[in-house]
């Protein structure tokens, strides 16, 4: 029994090095990283709440809407590209969105944006109502910063290179993810060393005393709420890194027993329209494009409210792709998928997520996991709570660190001498 007790203490030990190091040597990253993390859990409702003129419309009295082939010659029209794609909101008073892809040789000197520019259209007057590349707000510039802050550390606004011939993206990309696998490591150590030794302690792990001083609050605040939320944590440790790293990326696929190598010649004839002038793109004759029955032929296959987003193939004949993803506050980011041949409306293809195996579920929502849209706004706001937690662990152990540096640190030759003197003082007399 004691040969066990002191292995445990010495694992203990060794696992608390661990996590106290790792914990000093990333806690500034993983602070930067999970403040921004923390703000941008509800990116999408603050963009729109600073910008509602792109997103709110009033419906017709009669309800009726202008025909899809309308919406898009207009849109390309004014952009003078073509649309790749249409999102149709379920709430009828909200605008249409069309994403565009502009010409290569306007596109600027890097040969091309790399996403498509999004046109908000009112779908009920055909009014364009702005676009994401002419938005002009305080709000959305800031949850920009917050962005590159969580991916690149803002190191992507630098453009001469900082080290070497390395791209800043790149560096940043590379610390952030260093740091979040050190922060998972720490999770991981974290809940070990939690366990207590004696079973009538664990009550107390659960707690936070705060009629204790200020040091046994924050001790219990770093311990109890990081318990509370290591499960979120650990979740968004373990998928942040795959946008950091190709081999991290590569190895969560194999481990998921998703990965499949990329073929080392792209097939040829469906080349994607992203690299082509809009000159070069086949007509898809607009007037044979009909948004309405591509939305019916997924409203009757998929029979739940929701978005609908349409892909628009780039030659004429190719099949149209739909995805259908639920509205609601427990919607889950997961979508259905369609694919219609483009003037028959015939079915080629159906899948559905939940039809899906559960390694394939799990790695077709990384994204989802890692940002906290798994179930709409339900888990946003549980996200929001462990991101504001992993915020304050950096710095609730940091000081704790910090008070057992001061608890440890040994006593003055002052202090040592008066002691001896009074030591001295109360010997017996022979």
């Amino acid at each position: 029994m004691i040969t066990n007790t002191t292995n445990w203490t010495k694992t203990r030990k060794f696992l608390n090095d661990i996590h106290l190091w790792i914990g000093l040597a990333s806690g500034l990253i993983v602070f930067a990283v999970c403040l921004s993390g923390t703000i941008y859990v509800f990116n999408t409702e603050i963009r729109e709440a600073a910008t509602p003129e792109l997103f709110k419309v009033i419906p017709a009295a009669d309800g009726r809407k202008i025909a899809g082939a309308q919406l898009i010659t207009r849109v390309e029209a004014a952009s003078g590209g073509k649309v790749v794609s249409v999102k149709i909101p379920a709430d009828a008073a909200r605008s249409w969105q069309l994403n565009v892809k502009k010409p290569v040789e306007n596109d600027g000197a890097k040969g091309g944006s790399a996403r498509p520019t999004v046109y908000y259209v009112n779908p009920y007057n055909a009014a364009i109502l702005g676009n994401s590349g002419e938005i002009k707000s305080g709000t959305v510039t800031f949850m920009t910063y917050m962005f590159s802050l969580h991916r690149w550390l803002i190191l992507d606004k630098i453009e001469k290179p900082i080290f070497g011939e390395l791209e800043n993206r790149k560096l940043g990309s590379y610390i952030t993810g260093t740091a979040t696998i050190l922060f998972t490591i720490g999770v991981i150590t974290g809940m070990v060393i939690w366990f207590p030794r004696k079973v009538r302690a664990w009550k107390q792990g659960f707690k936070i005393k705060w009629s204790s001083n200020w040091k046994r609050i924050n001790h219990d605040l770093h311990n109890s709420l990081g318990l509370y939320a290591c499960v979120f944590l650990f979740i968004m440790g373990i998928t942040g890194p795959q946008w950091s790293f190709e081999w991290y990326r590569t190895g969560l696929k194999k481990t998921l027993g998703t990965y499949k190598p990329e073929k080392a010649a792209k097939p040829k004839g469906k080349s994607s329209s992203e690299k082509w002038p809009v000159a070069a793109i086949p007509s898809r004759e607009p007037q044979k494009i009909d948004l309405d029955a591509y939305q019916a032929a997924a409203a009757k296959i998929f029979n739940f409210k929701g978005d609908v987003m349409i892909s628009l193939p780039a030659v004429a004949g190719e099949e149209v792709s739909i995805t259908k993803f639920k509205a609601g506050f427990f919607a889950p980011a997961a979508a259905d998928r369609l694919a219609l041949e483009q003037f028959t409306y015939k079915v080629i293809r159906v899948e559905r997520f939940a039809d899906m195996p559960f390694n394939e579920r799990v790695s077709a929502s990384i994204k989802a996991l890692h940002m906290g849209d798994v179930y709409g706004m339900f888990t946003k706001i549980i996200y929001f709570l462990a991101c504001l937690i992993a915020t304050s662990l950096p710095v609730t152990g940091t000081l704790i660190w910090i008070n057992k540096m001061k608890k440890n640190k040994p006593k003055s030759k002052l202090v040592l001498n008066q002691n001896i003197k009074v030591a001295e003082t109360t010997l017996p007399i022979i």
